[in-house]
């Protein structure tokens, strides 16, 4: 009889308990114990069993779960020299993952009660003659509103009080620790937070003679500069790290071993299209454990992992993003990769100058999978290959195009049925309907200019044609073709019908007496650079051939066929 399914359970002594369904992964207390690692860093893409792996190794060290019997049958408890290890030391946990405030304030205020939370389940230790007068005094004074000064020594002062009551020095265990950063670059208070928080991982990761271990978790790896700029004892293990490949996620194998326990094993394939992909170091394979958890307990494949964040910063990311990104983008959604250069320290303040930034991120966040690198010895520059993950990622940006035209839908499908029926008075309609709303959702960016906002508009309309006609047609932008660079391409799977060449151009005041000239000059362009020589090529009649020019001016579209 298979074990029960349940949902959002990430309280390992629960799973136990309850006798839940569970797939060991205590194999990671020996490898990171052995380490001898200091502080660890490891980040994973959301809801892939961090928090879960947390209270696991909190549950093994704790002098407050001395209870042995948990990890009976798994395969730390197969190492005998570990069962004596098991509940033997101090272990201070907090969590950052619910800490999503709209302020500096707010966030401040919450990181401090999870402190104060702390130092209440502890507040044993003030009790008696452990503490002195003045350490005492210390103790009750944490609060929410403490000074900075306190708050950045709160830790490191806790771990010392542990040592002084056990005799022995702490591990201190902190999950998600940079989501209070990213609500911190979407909110505009990142540099305030920054200071705070590096002040209290200085003091409680470095400058700490009562640690004696400590692991932080999260989904990226923040630039050193920012947080890190005084941690030299930091071990960082990332999704190209190999370290610790297998402990995070399922591998194919103990995927396929629970498919078979509940009855599934028919669904193999399918499974592995909707949520393999994943890859962490040189271990491919890796299946995200919310979804494949969720799939056991409903049998339906949906988009579970996609549908657990509302993926704004990818959103907005896309949405702001220049050409070149949305160009990029329009390949991973056809299923074509893309080459970058990454870099696993995530500049937050680079997201709206570099491309790479954008990618790093979209890595880490689990959007993307490296399937080839190549490394060129002259320059020590290594290439990363990039792909969407998997069905499920890519159903989820799908989704989220779809999303940027939610309030326009109508306007914007009126302007697809009447393109394919070559009605140039309903396009222009609805297409001024589609741009005077569009125009501000693509360009709210934080360094947003005139000149590109058709440019940003187009790229974000051209991912919107692919979402909504790629069953129907295959549609490039941004290609050569004759003596040129054409704008979009819309070709037809069915050769009986029409294929399309659209250029854009916005208005030049000096050279344009209207939009009408604008027009004709985009059309010209589309002529005299022989834009259609491919289609020619492939055979297409020259009559099957619709050709259009949109001129942009500000909010205003006027669109023209030769």
């Amino acid at each position: 009889m298979p074990k029960t399914v349940g949902i959002g359970l990430q309280d390992f002594r629960k799973i136990r308990d309850l006798n839940a369904f569970y797939i060991d992964k205590t194999k990671f207390i020996p490898e990171w114990w052995e380490s001898k690692d200091e502080v660890t860093l490891i980040t994973r893409p959301r809801r892939f069993g961090k928090t879960l792996m947390m209270s696991t190794v909190e549950n093994f060290f704790s002098v407050g779960h001395a209870d042995g019997t948990l990890f009976e049958s798994l395969e730390v408890w197969n190492r005998k020299e570990y069962r004596k290890l098991q509940g033997t030391y101090p272990v201070i946990m907090l969590s950052f993952s619910d800490i999503k405030e709209n302020s500096y304030q707010e966030v401040r205020n919450k990181i401090c009660e999870s402190i104060v939370d702390l130092y209440n389940h502890y507040d044993f230790l003030a009790q008696g003659d452990l503490l002195n007068e003045r350490e005492k005094e210390y103790f009750y004074k944490v609060s929410s509103d403490m000074s900075d000064s306190a708050m950045s020594i709160s830790l490191r002062r806790l771990s010392g009080y542990l040592h002084k009551y056990y005799g022995k020095k702490t591990i201190i265990l902190l999950d998600e620790y940079d989501t209070p950063m990213l609500e911190a670059y979407t909110g505009c208070y990142w540099n305030e937070l920054v200071s705070f928080v590096r002040s209290l991982f200085n003091a409680t990761f470095k400058n700490n003679p009562y640690l004696e271990r400590a692991i932080l978790t999260g989904i990226t790896r923040i630039s050193k500069e920012s947080i890190f700029s005084d941690l030299n004892n930091l071990k960082v293990v990332t999704t190209t790290s190999e370290e610790y490949a297998d402990c995070f996620g399922f591998t194919e194998q103990e995927v396929f071993s629970a498919l078979e326990e509940y009855g599934m094993t028919d669904q193999k394939e399918e499974v592995k299209n909707w949520y393999d992909g994943f890859t962490f170091g040189n271990l491919t394979d890796i299946y995200n454990p919310w979804s494949i958890i969720n799939f056991l307990d409903t049998g339906k494949f949906q988009t579970y992992w996609a549908n657990t964040s509302s993926n704004h910063l990818a959103d907005e990311l896309i949405q702001q993003g220049s050409k070149d990104i949305k160009t990029d983008f329009e390949n991973l959604l056809r299923g074509k990769p893309i080459e970058t250069q990454l870099d696993e320290q995530i500049i937050y303040e680079q997201l709206n100058e570099r491309e790479s930034a954008i990618w790093s991120l979209f890595l880490a966040s689990g959007y993307l999978k490296v399937i080839k690198t190549e490394f060129f010895m002259q320059s020590g520059r290594t290439i990363y290959t990039l792909s969407l993950t998997n069905r499920e990622v890519r159903i989820m940006f799908e989704n989220m195009i779809h999303g940027w035209f939610a309030d326009y839908d109508s306007g914007y499908n009126d302007f697809i049925r009447a393109l394919l029926q070559s009605d140039l008075k309903a396009m222009n309609l609805y297409m001024n309907r589609v741009a005077v709303s569009t125009f501000s959702f693509f360009d709210t960016g934080r360094k947003p200019s005139k000149e590109t906002e058709p440019e940003r508009f187009y790229h974000g309309f051209v991912l919107g044609l692919i979402v909504e006609l790629e069953d129907r047609y295959s549609i490039t932008s941004n290609r050569e073709s004759g003596f040129g660079r054409y704008d979009v391409i819309l070709e037809p799977y069915d050769p009986r019908n029409n294929a399309y060449i659209m250029e854009f151009k916005v208005r030049d005041p000096e050279d344009e007496m209207d939009l009408s000239a604008t027009v004709q000059s985009a059309l010209r362009q589309i002529n005299d650079k022989k834009y259609d020589t491919a289609l020619l090529a492939k055979g297409f009649p020259k009559e099957s051939i619709k050709k259009y020019g949109f001129a942009f001016q500000g909010k205003e579209v006027l669109i023209g066929c030769a």
